[in-house]
């Protein structure tokens, strides 16, 4: 179903590949990965379309090239239109993690314009704009801290819901959102444990793991020198 013109303020998420570039390098791969993307945003969207065609929200999107925007139509509840987004890229990103494919995500809440005519992002007249999405394409793209490959992370900044999502919570997927200590302009999302008490095991191996790689490239370097 085509997407109809869209003005206002608006949840909205940005999900691109995360290193693309070398994917491209192996052409079969690369037309897998993007042929698995579109086709499981499309399958979490049309999900949530069925569950919620009575109600008065509508998450849609569109996936172009490498990336994905996701959007809330109605946001009369900002709770549950924010929840709505999550549940998107959760279902999203482990999808594409059985085909050892990893995203990045980065989600922020502001004005967003959709013009139906439109065909690519940034080149024709009456484009997609709104500080919601160069809000969330600049943090993928620009922002320090640098997002890792498979992190999820809100941008705080003209986010309404913050003090309420700081908050304890027993909501299952509320409970997922953390800040980090080195980091005070964004909450990340942990999509990829089912229960809070694996955020910090999560992020002990994930650190570890990172570190490893640089130790990696540290004896390449002595090896050849």
């Amino acid at each position: 179903m085509p997407i109809k013109d869209f003005e206002g303020e608006t949840f909205l998420a940005y999900i691109d590949i995360s290193g693309f570039k070398a994917l491209m390098k192996d052409e079969k791969k690369a037309i897998k990965a993007l042929e698995n993307f579109y086709k499981y945003g499309y399958n979490a969207l049309s999900k949530f379309f069925r569950a919620q065609s009575a109600s008065d929200l509508s998450l849609e999107g569109f996936f172009i090239s490498d990336c994905g925007i996701l959007f809330v139509r109605d946001n009369f509840n900002k709770m549950k239109s924010f929840k709505s987004i999550l549940r998107a890229v959760r279902e999203i990103n482990r999808n594409m993690l059985r085909h050892n494919v990893i995203l990045k995500t980065s989600i922020a809440f502001g004005q967003f314009k959709y013009h139906k005519k439109l065909e690519f992002i940034g080149i024709e007249k009456n484009l997609i704009y709104g500080n919601a999405y160069l809000s969330a394409y600049l943090d993928l793209e620009k922002t320090l801290p640098k997002i890792q490959p498979g992190e999820c992370r809100i941008v705080k900044r003209n986010f309404p819901l913050i003090e309420e999502l700081l908050k304890p919570k027993e909501n299952e997927i509320l409970c997922l959102l953390r800040e980090k200590n080195n980091d005070n302009q964004h909450l990340y999302f942990y999509w990829m444990v089912n229960h809070p008490s694996k955020i910090q095991d999560f992020e002990d191996i994930y650190s570890e793991t990172y570190n490893l790689r640089y130790q990696g490239i540290l004896e390449v370097l002595k090896k050849f020198k």
